[in-house]
Parts: structure tokens; sequence; C-alpha cells
């Protein structure tokens, strides 16, 4: 495709970092937001095509570009924009540090993975496809390539759409030029390959592919030519991963080989079984430790280990306590500075480190499953062994407690979760502006929107000043100032911000943007307490309908506003009408901060 260097007026493309099929992935800057991104461009449309296909396929785009926006998971690739620029078709996404798994095995000379590696993959990646599965999206071709590894550990699906979106274009509509349907062949499902109907089992099976690839180093059908592959896939049994590996763990053994089944309604009924069974107990090497013994002869690991998985380990034995002097000799980089810790004595071996990195990323994997109650044990337990081992002010441990400050206001428990964020938003580690943010939330939940609307003056300014007056962050501060104003009774103040906040939002981020439809929202309740009902009306009919149009009529925040416009034409006298609304909003709403003000619908509410 012919360079371009802004794409809508708005995204600079800085350098090409990928190039498939389908198109090209450019990291860019957002010049709206001042930040970097990927633009993934899609192959230009043309003037070759009827014009009735060319108008079915931006409603595709668009469809699947609605769906991947709607995707709100750490394990999938955040999608921030779409459009169409000049017959070119693109998506804006987060722009990801790491590498895919494809260049992970490459990089290593084909070599496999370690096997804690592979079983901290499949969790993750199983974690992110359980979720979409239950929101009804199919990857349709999962692969090496598609799952970046970031360099923090965290695992993202990519191209969630990109698929679907390659049939409606045509690629597999037809068979390519090999005589293949479109698809990966070492990474499809027999279902695929038949030409069948392919569901999220489809994806269980493309995984199993991936793991085994990951655990031994090659596909289970490495046969050479496309058609001895698709034939591998579809007649014949796999070679069991411990037969190339016999390190490899009976229980990954036999996970790997269940979603390598032929038939669908063999493997696994869906990715929340393999998230349960990989969290069942430490899968280690053959041989190895397993995880139902105690630490150091101490009895049964504790519930929050559940689940874990061995970090890299060095050569030699090590202790999960303190290390011996004899183990630090050596150190360079920021562990033998001022701030390796506040401790004196000798400073930690790198093994131990990456012992309590693993916990971390362990405890940060049970909230992404919304396990808060053992997260914030996992959190916990590790900031009081970070805090002994480093000091209370290294950055490992204030990243402990913002975490485990987190678990505590996601459970609800607001007096400890604003007790807990203190100490981590009087330094300055990263955490710091997160920490009190959520110190505002917390100081409003618990009946103090006075103390919650001084801080959130004192954020806008800050973040004003950082970032800027159109930064996300700045806005976050100001719609914490509307909902401290409304708390505080003071309405007319409140509906003016949120007026403001929804303008400068939907300039940025668009109409449809989730935050920018949570503002129009706090613009409807404002309304709702001055008593203005049939404004009120308006706004949440419009921001109902937007939600529907952009996270479906199944997403909780499509239902919280079915609930809200359910009361405000309660308050209006009009019960039949809410009535049936109330019945569509019945399966459940999220009335949490991100959904609006905390508050429910309205007076009442």
């Amino acid at each position: 495709m012919t360079e371009r260097p802004v794409i809508h007026g708005r995204y600079q493309l800085l350098e090409l970092i990928g190039r498939g099929g389908m198109g090209e992935v450019w990291s860019a800057r957002d010049e709206a937001l001042d930040r970097r991104v990927a633009v993934k461009c899609l192959k230009p449309l043309g003037s070759g095509r009827e014009e009735s296909f060319l108008r079915v396929l931006r409603q595709r785009f668009r469809r699947e570009a609605r769906v991947a926006a709607g995707l709100q998971h750490r394990g999938i690739t955040v999608v921030h924009d779409f459009g169409e620029d000049d017959g070119l078709l693109y998506l804006v996404m987060e722009l990801l540090v790491g590498r895919n798994l494809s260049q992970v095995l490459n990089e290593g000379g084909g070599a496999p993975l370690p096997v804690e590696d592979v079983t901290d993959i499949a969790a993750q990646t199983a974690a992110a496809l359980a979720y979409t599965h239950e929101q009804g999206v199919v990857h349709r071709d999962l692969k090496p390539a598609n799952v970046m590894r970031l360099t923090d550990g965290t695992v993202k699906i990519c191209d969630f759409g990109i698929a679907r979106l390659a049939h409606d274009i045509g690629f597999s509509t037809k068979l390519t030029g090999f005589g293949m349907a479109m698809g990966t062949p070492h990474y499809m499902s027999p279902e695929q390959i038949a030409g069948q109907p392919v569901d999220h089992r489809g994806d269980l099976y493309s995984l199993g592919c991936v793991l085994y690839e990951l655990a031994t180093g090659a596909p289970p059908f490495d046969l050479g030519d496309p058609w001895a592959i698709l034939i591998g896939h579809r007649d014949h049994l796999p070679v069991p991963p411990s037969s190339h590996r016999p390190e490899i763990p009976e229980p990954l053994d036999r996970l790997i080989l269940a979603l390598l089944a032929k038939r669908p309604e063999d493997r696994p009924a869906d990715a929340a079984v393999l998230v349960r069974e990989l969290d069942a107990g430490p899968v280690t090497p053959a041989g190895g430790n397993g995880g139902g013994s105690g630490v150091d002869g101490e009895g049964p690991l504790p519930e929050w280990t559940r689940g874990m998985r061995a970090g890299s380990r060095a050569s030699g034995s090590w202790s999960l306590r303190l290390p011996p002097p004899d183990r630090t000799s050596g150190l360079t980089g920021p562990w033998t500075g001022p701030v390796t810790s506040t401790l004196p004595g000798p400073r930690p071996a790198p093994e131990y480190l990456a012992v309590l990195a693993g916990r971390h990323r362990a405890a940060l994997a049970l909230g992404r499953l919304d396990r808060w109650p053992e997260a914030y044990e996992a959190h916990r337990a590790l900031a009081a062994e970070r805090e002994r081992a480093l000091g209370a002010a290294h950055p490992d441990t204030l990243a402990s407690q913002y975490q485990l400050a987190h678990a505590l206001r996601r459970l609800g428990r607001w007096a400890e979760a604003l007790a807990a964020h203190r100490p981590v938003a009087a330094t300055g580690a990263p955490e710091a502006l997160d920490a009190r943010f959520e110190m505002g939330i917390c100081l409003g939940r618990l009946g103090h929107p006075d103390q919650a609307l001084a801080l959130y003056q004192e954020l806008i300014a800050v973040c004003a000043g950082r970032f800027g007056d159109r930064h996300p962050r700045t806005l976050r501060a100001r719609h914490g100032r509307g909902i401290s104003l409304g708390r505080l009774g003071r309405w007319a103040e409140a509906l003016a911000e949120a007026r403001q906040v929804w303008s400068l939002r939907a300039r940025v981020l668009g109409p449809d943007d989730r935050d920018t439809l949570v503002s129009r929202r706090e613009i409807a309740i404002a309304l709702g307490w001055l008593g203005r009902w049939a404004e009120a009306l308006t706004e949440y009919r419009q921001v109902r309908r937007a939600r529907e149009k952009v996270l479906g009529a199944a997403h909780p925040d499509t239902a919280t506003s079915r609930n809200d416009e359910a009361y405000c034409l309660e308050r209006l006298g009009r019960p039949q009408e809410a009535a049936l609304l109330y019945r569509r909003a019945a399966d459940g709403w999220d009335n949490g901060w991100e959904s609006g003000w905390d508050s429910g619908a309205g007076p009442g509410g």
C-alpha cells in the first residue's frame, strides 16, 4: 500500500512494524491525545469492486470493529478507534511492548519454552478466550503470531474480528492459490478444514496447536506441504507432546491432547474449564516438586498459592526465604543503587525476585478472573513479603500495596481500601496517581463528598499540568469532581461539569466511546435530580441506543441504560413502557463507578 503519513487527519504513521495478507501494522502517534498507538491498515478497498459489495464490506467492518472494541479484558488487545480514510479501512489499537509467540519461538531457534512459561501462557490465554466466548465472540485464527507476550509477562490475544472480516473480503469465500480455505494450516481445526461451522471449540483446538508448539518446538502436524498438514489435522492422532519431550508433566500432556480432539464435542466444553483445570494446582516438569507440598517443611501451601506457576529457575538450589549473603555477589543494574532496598544487609538474589514477580502475576490473574477475595489475600501476603525483603519504599512493595488496596476497593471494603491507598498516594511511585483517584472513590462511598471534591480539584490541576486539559486522566478527575458536586447536592454545577466533560470526551474520544457515554449518562442523572425528567429521558434514551449499537444488547452497561430509561419513564407517569424496559433489564446491570455516577438511575434510584 502507498505510505500515508497521517490517517484521518489524526494518526501520524511512524514506523512499519508488521505486514500480512490483510494489510500492515504501523506504530503511530495519536495527535489528538498525544500518545503512541498501533494502527492496522487493511488493504485499500479500491475501485474495482461493485459499490454494493463495498457498502456491505464497510458495514461488516464496522460491526467487527465494534465487537472488538467492546471486548474489555486484560488478555485482549484494546481497540481505541476505527474508520475509513479514502478507501482504507483502519483499526487503532493499544501499542503493545513485547513479542508475539512466533517471534519468541524464532528467537529461541525453535527450542521449546520452559514448561512453566507454557502453563502460564496457557492459563492467561484460556482466561481471555473464556471471556470472549462468554460474549459470543470467536477468534477463528488463533496462532502464535496473534498472541503477544508483553515485557511484564502479560499475554494478550490480537486481531479479534479480522478472520471473519477476511472471509467477508473474499479471502476465504473461495479456495486460495494453494486450494486451501482461509486460515493458517498448522492451527486449523478439522471442522474448519472441512468447511463446517466453527464455534468456540475451534478456538480451543487452535489453542491446543499453539501450546503443542510452545511445549515441543514444533506444531502437532509439521508435515511440510499444506495439504499434508490439513490431512494430518483431519485424519491423524497427534503424537503426545511428552513423546518429544519427556519432562512435560502428565497434566499438561493430557490437557493439550484433549484440546486436539478431532470432534468438537470431545474437547473441553469451554475455555473456562481450562482455566479451572490449570488453576487446580501447579503444573511442574516431571520429577519436580509438585504443588501439594509446603515450603521448607512448613505444611501445605496456603489457599492464595492455588494456580501459581513456578518462575524461571536459575541453576542451583535456592530458597523462597531471604537469600544468603553469598547469593548476592555480582549483582548489577538498579539492584546496586540506593533505591534497591531500604534495608541494610545483602540485597535479594535475582532468583528470589523472580519468584516474587511470579507471585505478583499470579495475584493479578486472580483479579482478572474476578476472584477478588483470593486476589486480595495474594497481594496482602506478597506486599508483606516484599516489605520485609525490600523495604516499604521499594517500587515493588508499593506496587503490591496498591494492588491490595485496589482489591479491597473491588470488595467494597472502602475504609480499608482508603487506608491502604494512602501510603502509595504519598509517594512518587507510578501507581501514586491511580491511588489518589481510588481514594476519591472511597471517600465518596464513605460519605465524605467534600473531601473527595477537594482531592479531585487537586488531581485536575496535577493532570492538566502534566498531561493537558483534554487528556483522559484530566477528564477522569473532572468526572470525579462532577460526582462529588452531585453528592453535595450542587446539581446545577454538576450538570454544567458533566456537559463540559461530555463535550470534550466526544471531541477527543468520539461520541460513542464508553467514557463519552458515561458522561452523557451523568447529564441525564443531573437533569433528573433537578426534576427535568423529559430532558433526562432524551439523554438516557440516546445513551441506551448507543450502547446497544456499540456494546450489544446483552452488555451490562446496556442493561444499566435500560434500567435508567425505565426509571425515568416511571417518573414521567408512563408505567407500562417502564415495565417493559425493566423486564429487558432483569438480567442485571452494572451500578459501579465506570458505568456512571455510582448513585443509581436518579433520585431515589
